[in-house]
């Protein structure tokens, strides 16, 4: 007999509309609401205690991996609070003595140190598994008195050679990976020091401060929304010559209230049974802000924010030395997101358009660029997303050496998802790439990173006017308001003001020294024991659900029109040309900044270039082979290069004249010379290409068989690069060489 039969009242009891059921479903969400909400005050107690037990260590930090202290900024000549660690590998295996070391540099911007490897499949530990020595550079909370960013860079580059030196079989200087602040750092110190680096890395990193569209990325108009740095400085004296990071970390979060005052903890509360360990996890790394000192936020201030003359290359060291990106020579790796509103990608890539007038000047100056955009993550998933790391990062690390000995110009990394053809071809070579993906490395012009929008003329003179009114402001505080500002403030002051901190706050008030919570642990115990979740079609929990959804919109409107009024009254009030001209900029003054010329580098291309131009018929037959393949890359139709070609490369073990395996280093310095030499007298090596080849034609042969290898690794070869290739294949043939031997010796006599 059916339950219905049984019990007359049950289909009454499930009917939906019936009013049991509804006061069924309310009692059920109202015990599992009260559940949750008593499990929830316990994971913010957790929160907070766990942050103030942190906070008491020397060093916090959130790395999951083992790691020794082999070098301590603290005992350099200039001290700083920053720190070289070496990454224990896995299960004690060594990494491979051949391989290049990879040194990550975390950001240093409010948070604590340790985000790079917060996980296993993060940067660091991609790494690991990839073989190669890995070290990490942090830093603890409290700055040596005195320090400034140019000692941090200093101390980046000792810890780079230090790293060099412990790995003197590598194959290639070090690589370095900076995430956020630390990229634009590591960006200064390869400027400095240009022959200390290998490839850099820069996730997310900021270096064209100004840039951006209108409508979004509102961030960059903070600066002309209070007046200046004038309120830096402010908050430095307020500090007693201490910067609080906890401040930039609320600057970030102010950028999306939405999720700052509701969905980050909405979605613990709403997921209490799943949610809480990943909370914990990541908040010990968001809750402990860094100081500063007041001198170094000053600096990344004016010189940066504000005054973005980094990529002007207009800033000095105490030396006077220039700190031009152009100067460095390793290649620049750039990942950045559409999906980053604190770096977006026109921040990340728009310094290459602020210091490269044309593609001629960006090859001419030996520089490479490999830009990759990611379609939505944010800032922060480019540093600890696990999808991230195990195709981007994994894929980037696998390819350094390849990166390594691109020539000049600007890259695209485009991801192709091996088919089943590919996989074919590496098991009849006998060579596995490995991963999931063969990346692509496709030459673009710098019209494709204007494409990806920018400011305009107008814009530009509005920043500049900025930075002129921050100037006079933060002269008029510094003359009037900052004496009496420092004779009030006292050490004790200054640390209050610290603690009392919103963001500070927020974990304090939830935590073991709120005697208000010292019943909390006793009862989620409890009600773990007794947890009774609701069902996920209770009409209570929909309705939940449903407001959370009208919270999120609604601050999601405020921030929207917030943003929109800053924009205006930033356009309005800086696009004013009264202000302009007070400032000292005038609209008939063309474009309302310049790269300045530096003689002395344009003097030292334009001997390596006419020295290259000079050496076309020197070299033996690794040159003539390697000449010969830029010579049909240079093609349209061989635009773009692959792990492949690379590959097979390496597979082939191109060799010195003294019959020695080419390394990583010798093949890039090859590989420039000859790049340059086509460069700059194509006609002239390709003429000279046959004195490279020895007389013996089964050399030339095997020679030019490498060749036809490397130029079909990625498939048929057709039009321009085709004749190209017959064209290096005749030269590579045994009558033209010996002909163009004889010649060379007739000359000689």
């Amino acid at each position: 007999m059916s339950e219905e039969k049984n019990n007359p009242w049950a289909g009454l009891l499930n009917w939906p509309g019936s009013p049991f059921n509804v006061a069924q479903q309310g009692l059920d969400y109202w015990v599992d609401a009260c559940q949750r909400s008593i499990l929830f005050l316990d994971v913010l107690r957790q929160r907070g205690t766990d942050t103030i037990a942190r906070a008491a260590k020397t060093a916090p930090h959130v790395l999951s991996f083992p790691f020794e202290i082999i070098m301590d900024g603290r005992t350099l000549e200039r001290p700083v609070n920053y720190g070289l660690c070496y990454i224990a590998p896995p299960d004690g295996v060594a990494p491979d003595p051949s391989k290049r070391p990879f040194i990550v540099f975390d950001p240093r911007a409010g948070h604590g140190p340790g985000i790079g490897g917060m996980k296993h499949d993060s940067e660091i530990g991609v790494v690991l598994k990839a073989g190669h020595p890995c070290y990490f550079v942090g830093f603890t909370p409290v700055p040596v008195p005195g320090q400034t960013i140019e000692d941090v860079c200093r101390a980046e580059a000792a810890f780079i050679a230090h790293v060099a030196e412990r790995h003197p079989q590598a194959d290639g200087k070090p690589a370095l990976i900076g995430n956020c602040q630390a990229g634009w750092q590591i960006m200064m110190t390869a400027a400095l020091k240009p022959d200390l680096v290998g490839p850099l890395v820069l996730a997310g990193a900021p270096l064209s401060y100004w840039a951006g569209v209108r409508g979004k990325n509102p961030l960059r108009y903070l600066g002309g929304a209070l007046g200046g740095t004038w309120m830096t400085a402010l908050a430095g004296d307020l500090g007693n010559g201490i910067f609080d990071g906890a401040q930039l970390v609320a600057n970030f979060e102010k950028m999306n209230p939405s999720n700052t005052l509701w969905t980050k903890n909405y979605n613990v509360y709403s997921k209490i049974d799943t949610e809480a360990p990943r909370f914990l996890e990541f908040e010990k790394w968001w809750g402990n802000p860094v100081l500063l000192n007041a001198g170094e936020m000053q600096y990344i201030a004016d010189s940066l924010f504000v005054g973005n003359r980094l990529s002007e290359a207009a800033l000095l060291d105490s030396d006077g030395h220039r700190i031009d990106l152009r100067n460095i020579k390793s290649p620049i790796v750039v990942f950045c997101s559409w999906g980053d509103d604190i770096t977006p990608p026109q921040q990340a890539l728009g310094w290459v358009l602020d210091l490269y007038e044309d593609d001629a000047a960006l090859v001419a100056g030996g520089q490479t660029i490999i830009y990759s955009m990611h379609q939505s993550i944010g800032h922060l998933g480019i540093f600890v997303s696990a999808s991230v790391a195990n195709k981007e990062h994994e894929e980037f690390t696998a390819a350094m050496d390849m990166i390594d000995i691109m020539p000049p110009g600007l890259y695209e990394a485009v991801f192709l998802e091996k088919d089943e053809e590919m996989l074919q071809e590496e098991l009849a070579a006998g060579d596995m790439m490995g991963g999931d993906y063969v990346m692509r490395f496709e030459r673009r012009t710098l019209d494709s990173l204007r494409a990806l929008g920018g400011n305009d003329a107008e814009d530009e003179r509005r920043f500049a006017t900025v930075a002129r009114v921050s100037e006079i402001n933060q002269g008029l505080y510094r003359t009037f308001v900052s004496p009496v500002v420092k004779s009030l403030v006292t050490e004790h002051s200054a640390k209050q003001l610290r603690e009392a901190h919103p963001m500070r706050l927020r974990y304090t008030a939830f935590s073991n020294k709120n005697k208000l919570l010292d019943g909390i642990p006793a009862l989620a115990d409890r009600v773990r024991a007794q947890r009774r979740p609701v069902a996920k079609d209770n009409i209570f929990l929909q309705m939940q659900d449903a407001m959370s959804k009208q919270i999120v919109a609604s601050l999601d409107a405020y921030r929207d029109v917030r943003d929109q009024a800053t924009e205006k009254f930033f356009l309005d009030v800086y696009g004013s040309p009264l202000l302009q001209a007070m400032v000292g900029l005038r609209a008939e003054n063309g474009a309302p900044r310049r790269i300045g010329r530096d003689l002395a580098r344009e003097a030292a291309l334009d001997a390596y270039r006419t020295a290259a131009a000079g050496k076309t018929a020197e070299g033996g037959t690794t040159e003539a082979i390697i000449r010969g393949l830029l010579y049909i890359y240079r093609s349209p139709e061989m635009s773009a290069a692959d792990e492949r070609a690379f590959a097979t490369i390496r597979q082939l073990r191109l060799r010195t004249a003294d019959d020695q395996e080419l390394s990583v280093t010798r093949f890039k310095t090859v590989l420039r010379e000859q790049y340059l030499m086509l460069q700059v007298a194509e006609e002239a090596a390709m003429r000279d290409l046959p004195l490279l080849l020895p007389d013996d034609p089964d050399a030339r042969a095997t020679a030019l068989g490498i060749v036809r290898q490397v130029v079909g690794a990625t498939g048929t070869v057709t039009g321009d690069a085709a004749q190209r290739l017959e064209r290096v294949a005749a030269m590579f043939g045994p009558k033209l060489a010996v002909v163009r031997k004889k010649q060379q010796a007739g000359d000689a006599a």
